[in-house]
């Protein structure tokens, strides 16, 4: 067994030290000896959440497969280990050989929320790599991000050499290759950047300057050396059947978030929600062949020792082959005991028939997302569910037995009026009177519940409300108290409870999500103030960002609340993640008409994504 980083005092001392000692199932151990390159792979959060995200599982995998690289894992320390490696001076390490990160050749960092920002600067603090990337030398790791954030890198693009757009089983072959070069050359850090920007896909945004007009909008982002691209178009796996998958993923000690065998059916979603980044960048949408997922099933069961299969996609309810892989899982169940987590389906007649399937006796909450409580505010958001179809789905599932709903909506839309807010609580109150029509007395089991939750609707890029305004702070407050005293009118109001995300979370998001490369200081003043973990609520503090905005001179009403126009020079403009802008300003353009678009298959919207390959946009086929 490798020696570890933390002596037994110090592990016996913090929370969970499960966390620090890898030896899991399924890693991977190599001779550093052996190998070219060591690549650092990170989740800038705690253990427990990095182990449950698959795009980590899939890369290290994929890196560990090649003879010449060995992938290691690293994550966040918890802040009671983080006090003790500042006052003993312990580097941060690796997992699989507690190695200390600063002397491996890449750092791998997955960006999935702006609000893990602070804690990227954690990981190269402890890690005694320089915060900014133009004080590295060729002694330090290339520092990488990829992820959803990289599709607006900008306010952390002075802390990463690069960021890579797009999905990572495509083009880090290339710049690995690239790397083992340039590793026993004498090319520069820099020159080495030059040329890992003609990689399709890579973004360096120490070779771009980025010009401001007297109004602090954007005047221009243009490369400052010959050959690199005016604009990085991101990279997709045409080839989904093919794609490197892991059989082997590395079973964590204590239980993660996602503890279970995770299939991926689908990547991308047909549904056109404008207010979600996801089913924008992750476009064109592609599946995988159903007799090759069922392939996956006894191996990684058998790999793993798990007896719980979740199934992964963005719209599972639009996977083709759905009903013969459930018909298959439900053998399975059957067969093995096998539990299977089902992720949030459309309320029809097959998605109940197959919960009850899936579910024992003792049925949990059916759970479904109108997003906004009127008619208008869902078709402004493309969301295309009609009242009908909610009230219809839960009288379905009230006759099969359920009696516990839960419903997720958010606040702040564009548009949005009282009405749309008091139509949230109206809308519970339409499904609490199903029930009541529905269900018998004499044949009603525990009592009905009903739960509703809003989140603080925050505008993101490359999505049709990239240019609308976010909902000022105490104008949320205010249609948060429309939407609490609305739900005490109901008939059935102690069958409902309400509950609304936390304001100062969501508007710091805001600020970061459509923010520009003059952010980077607003995230190391927070972390030197101390700012960690600022997607935890226990550890998140408004007063170090309410200061650090106004010791820069940051008016954060220019990111939060003010309309852009749609001839404004966005951040984010230098980049293509294949949906055209022309598609988004016309989807804004409906949205402020009220008007709904079909999905891929009822009709092509002429998005732009089909650019990528023939047969991987549902358009093609």
């Amino acid at each position: 067994m490798t020696k570890l980083a933390l002596s037994d005092e110090i592990l016996m001392a913090v929370d969970k030290p499960s966390r620090y000692i890898g030896n899991e199932v399924n890693m991977v151990v190599k001779d550093p000896c052996s190998v070219d390159i060591r690549f650092a792979m990170c989740f800038p959060d705690v253990y427990e959440i990095g182990m449950s995200y698959l795009g980590i599982q899939i890369l290290y995998d994929m890196f560990n497969r090649r003879e010449d690289t060995w992938c290691e894992r690293v994550y966040s320390p918890w802040p009671d280990l983080d006090r003790v490696m500042r006052e003993q001076s312990i580097p941060l390490f690796s997992l699989e050989s507690q190695t200390p990160i600063r002397e491996f050749d890449f750092l791998g960092i997955t960006i999935q929320y702006e609000m893990c920002y602070t804690n990227i600067l954690q990981v190269l603090d402890l890690s005694g790599i320089p915060l900014l990337s133009k004080d590295r030398t060729k002694e330090d790791p290339i520092v990488i991000g990829g992820g959803p954030c990289t599709y607006n890198p900008e306010p952390i693009a002075d802390f990463f050499d690069i960021f890579y757009i797009g999905e990572g089983e495509t083009k880090y072959g290339e710049l690995l290759e690239l790397y083992k070069q340039y590793k026993i050359s004498e090319l520069t850090r820099r020159e080495f950047l030059i040329r890992a920007a003609g990689i399709e896909g890579m973004y360096v945004p120490s070779l771009y300057e980025v010009t401001y007009k007297e109004d602090g909008t954007i005047e221009a982002i243009t490369p400052t050396e010959e050959g690199v691209p005016r604009r990085v178009k991101k990279v997709v796996v045409t080839d989904f059947e093919e794609a490197p998958y892991p059989m082997k993923p590395v079973v964590p000690y204590l239980r993660a978030t996602q503890d279970r065998v995770v299939l991926e059916v689908m990547r991308g979603c047909i549904r056109g929600c404008r207010f979600c980044q996801a089913g924008m960048i992750y476009r064109p949408t592609r599946q995988k062949p159903v007799e090759l997922v069922k392939s996956y099933v006894d191996t990684m069961l058998r790999n793993t020792g798990y007896d719980e299969i979740s199934i992964s996609s963005l719209s599972t309810s639009d996977y083709k082959d759905l009903p013969e892989l459930m018909d298959f899982l439900v053998d399975r169940i059957d067969r093995d005991h096998v539990q299977v987590s089902l992720p949030s389906l459309r309320v029809d007649a097959f998605s109940l028939d197959v919960m009850k399937k899936v579910q024992d006796i003792h049925k949990v909450s059916l759970t479904f997302a109108p997003e906004a409580g009127s008619q208008r505010l869902r078709n402004v958001i493309n969301k295309g569910l009609t009242e009908e179809d909610i009230l219809g789905g839960v009288t379905q599932a009230f006759s099969g037995g359920w009696n516990k709903v839960k419903l997720y909506f958010m606040m702040g839309l564009p548009t949005e009026t009282r009405e749309d807010v008091e139509g949230i609580p109206e809308l519970c109150e339409k499904i609490s009177e199903v029930y009541f029509d529905t269900v018998p007395k004499e044949e009603r089991v525990g009592s009905l519940s009903i739960t509703a939750s809003a989140s603080y609707f925050v505008p993101k890029p490359f999505t049709p409300f990239q240019w609308a305004p976010m909902l000022p702070r105490k104008d949320y407050m205010e249609h948060a108290g429309w939407a609490k005293d609305h739900f005490r009118r109901m008939k059935n109001t102690k069958r409902m409870r309400f509950t609304y995300h936390d304001e100062d979370i969501s508007l710091i998001e805001g600020i970061y999500a459509r923010g520009d490369r003059r952010l980077s200081a607003l995230v190391l003043e927070v972390y030197r103030q101390g700012g960690i973990f600022d997607a935890w609520t226990e550890f998140f503090r408004m007063e170090r960002y309410t200061n650090a905005l106004e010791a820069l001179g940051i008016d954060q009403e220019f990111y939060l609340t003010r309309e852009r126009s749609v001839e404004e020079v966005l951040p984010w403009d230098h980049l293509d993640c294949g949906v055209s802008k022309a598609f988004l300003i016309r989807e804004w353009e409906r949205a402020r008409r009220e008007e709904v678009t079909g999905n891929c298959r009822e009709q092509c919207s002429g998005c732009g994504a089909a650019c990528f390959s023939e047969g991987a946009c549902p358009a093609m086929n």
